[in-house]
């Protein structure tokens, strides 16, 4: 165990907060307070944040500003741009702030960040003079870190609370209510079904090529796909238009976006598709199969595991029973399992799948996440669609001996080209 986690352990809750908030405070200082001298906008919810982040900041550039972001998919500022690196999506404070350090260096317009209720727990959002804040969407998540979905609910509401000026909401949301209850200076309302939002998507299509809508008469049509990104869209187009970017130049700049890193992204097209995404909640999986039912497909091949170290455990076999619903064949795997034994995590996930009346034949078990990739790839054949969920664009696996390197995407297109097609019927 590591000088963090007995810190953490041993510090009574009080005693931790401050602990987090010192080290916030110590970060900010010998960084100069960056977070108080450059627009920063914090985009917060369950699902959707790196897309709804990166959406925004891709408006933003159109318009001509120079952009920073953070987000569990990438990290970036102005023109150089990684892969996130720390396996977390809202990192240490000092990571943070010189992130935003490096932003007012490379004199960037805006700063937008994901913000995470554990971030907001560990008073990560301290010191940063939040300009927009964002609601995505609130579902069950992180319920044993917290103690309860209100707990989460009220650490998430912290954004709102800290940010005075603008507030960008998703009015389709059932949580809505909470977040509106905070005041602001300006409150922009995004939805797909309330005609009297401010932004309000009419004309909803999808399809394999992306998804179409109509704001105000003008038509957008994303090579994204899924529903969900509609949503996100709307409230990129919310931020667009109060830092007074035209409408037109956010279409443009949306139309332009032809990948999302790690969100339903295709690896392989041929024989069969084969889609990563980051999806690891209920609600996640219910929009990844709902998109993926939407396009042409004989079955649906899902490889999957859920991450351990406590996370969680209750989606468990919800996700297992959301898949064995959906899927013609199942393969589980490792995730992240950190100090859980990997097997008692499948064990979990396996009873939701065959509570789902799944057929347990084309139910699979391998734990090493590689071969299990690989078991999906060859159960597929012409125009199947493959799904390798949980990890999306994540560059490391926590296992019980330590941090491995990881992308689903390279160990994908990996295995699927050491396949000898010449030997299967497809």
């Amino acid at each position: 165990m590591g000088i963090k986690k007995i810190i953490e352990k041993l510090l009574p809750k009080f005693l931790l907060s401050l602990y987090h908030y010192k080290l916030v405070l110590l970060a900010a200082m010998i960084y100069g307070f960056p977070g108080k001298k450059i627009k920063v906008i914090g985009v917060t919810g369950t699902k959707g944040k790196s897309t709804s982040v990166i959406l925004i900041g891709k408006i933003l550039e159109e318009a001509g500003f120079r952009v920073a972001w953070m987000t569990s998919a990438t990290i970036k500022v102005a023109d150089r741009e990684i892969l996130n690196p720390y396996h977390m999506t809202m990192p240490g404070r000092f990571v943070i702030q010189r992130f935003l350090k490096d932003a007012l260096i490379s004199k960037c317009d805006y700063a937008i960040l994901e913000v995470t209720s554990e971030g907001i727990k560990q008073h990560r959002h301290r010191f940063i003079n939040f300009d927009t804040a964002v609601f995505t969407n609130l579902k069950p998540e992180h319920i044993e870190a917290h103690g309860s979905f209100e707990n989460y609910r009220l650490c998430k509401g912290k954004l709102f609370k800290a940010t005075k000026n603008i507030h960008v909401l998703n009015l389709d949301d059932k949580e809505l209510e909470y977040f509106m209850q905070f005041p602001a200076h300006k409150k922009i309302g995004c939805s797909m079904i309330n005609p009297r939002a401010d932004i309000y998507a009419t004309n909803i299509q999808e399809s394999r090529e992306g998804v179409g809508f109509s704001i105000g008469g003008m038509d957008f049509n994303l090579k994204l796909l899924g529903r969900f990104n509609i949503s996100n869209s709307l409230l990129a187009v919310g931020v667009g238009l109060s830092s007074g970017v035209a409408l037109g130049v956010c279409k443009r700049a949306l139309e332009k976006i032809s990948i999302m890193p790690g969100r339903m992204e295709v690896v392989i097209e041929k024989p069969y598709k084969v889609i990563v995404d980051l999806a690891h909640t209920p609600d996640s999986y219910e929009e990844v199969f709902k998109a993926v039912k939407a396009f042409p497909h004989n079955k649906i091949i899902v490889v999957f595991g859920s991450a351990g170290g406590g996370r969680d455990k209750w989606k468990r076999p919800v996700l297992g029973k959301i898949a064995g619903q959906s899927a013609d064949y199942i393969v589980l795997c490792n995730e992240d399992p950190y100090d859980e034994k990997p097997e008692e995590i499948v064990e979990e996930i396996k009873k939701g799948v065959i509570e789902s009346g799944f057929v347990k034949e084309n139910l699979f078990e391998i734990l090493d996440r590689r071969e299990a990739i690989r078991k999906g790839l060859t159960l597929a054949k012409e125009n199947d669609m493959v799904l390798i969920l949980g990890k999306g664009t994540e560059q490391l696996m926590v296992l019980s001996t330590g941090k491995v390197p990881w992308d689903d995407r390279t160990i994908t297109k990996e295995e699927f080209k050491s396949i000898d097609f010449s030997t299967r019927r497809l």
